[in-house]
């Protein structure tokens, strides 16, 4: 969902002078994607506030190609507020479905399956893929400390990934298609996960 009429104008005189306002944002309008909350401030003010209020979830990407999908499903992250996100492969990822959101998030990088695994010792794997042994997403309760891991569209995630996770879930589907996009089954799952746990 969007919302094309998202900025404001120059800030009236007299402007503010708390710290987390940006100048150049009071003096030029705001025009971000941002809750009302959040506008004329800094990038830095607004990525320092949500810190306070991040959920214990956290996301992982395998990033096996230059998927569009990546920055989608860090925008989906920032909307809920998890409270990392890990590209694990390659660094670079394709940040324009992130929509400037990736600026929010706490973002950690991995450059192989092994090094993520390690790093994840007080966290629960599980991965999210369409595959034999997927449980279905509505039988499943999902870890309070999951990190809930995607892969490229496509080909999911590689063997090694579904290995090291602890379980794997997969969202169903009534109609004709193998799959959802991998951006829209994320968000389906975080939000699952926010129901269990948050709402």
């Amino acid at each position: 969902m969007s919302n094309d009429n998202v900025g404001v104008g120059p800030h009236p005189k007299p402007w503010p002078t708390d710290d987390h306002f940006d100048p150049q944002l009071l003096e030029q309008g705001d025009s971000r994607n941002v809750l009302d909350r959040y506008r004329y401030w800094k990038v830095e003010a607004i990525k320092a506030d949500l810190d306070t209020a991040r959920l214990p979830l956290e996301i992982a990407i395998e990033n096996v190609k230059h998927d569009f999908n990546i920055g989608s499903i860090i925008r989906s992250a920032n909307a809920f507020n998890v409270r990392a996100v890990h590209i694990i492969g390659r660094r670079h990822y394709n940040r324009r479905g992130a929509m400037v959101t990736d600026a929010y998030m706490n973002i950690y990088y991995h450059e192989s399956v092994e090094d993520f695994r390690t790093s994840m010792k007080d966290k629960t794997i599980v991965a999210v893929d369409i595959v034999p042994q997927a449980k279905p997403l509505h039988e499943v309760q999902l870890p309070a400390n999951a990190v809930l891991v995607f892969g490229a569209e496509g080909p999911g995630l590689t063997d090694d990934l579904r290995a090291a996770a602890e379980t794997t879930v997969m969202v169903e589907q009534l109609g004709s298609t193998r799959s959802v996009n991998v951006g829209v089954a994320a968000g389906i799952v975080m939000y699952a996960w926010l129901q269990q746990h948050y709402l």
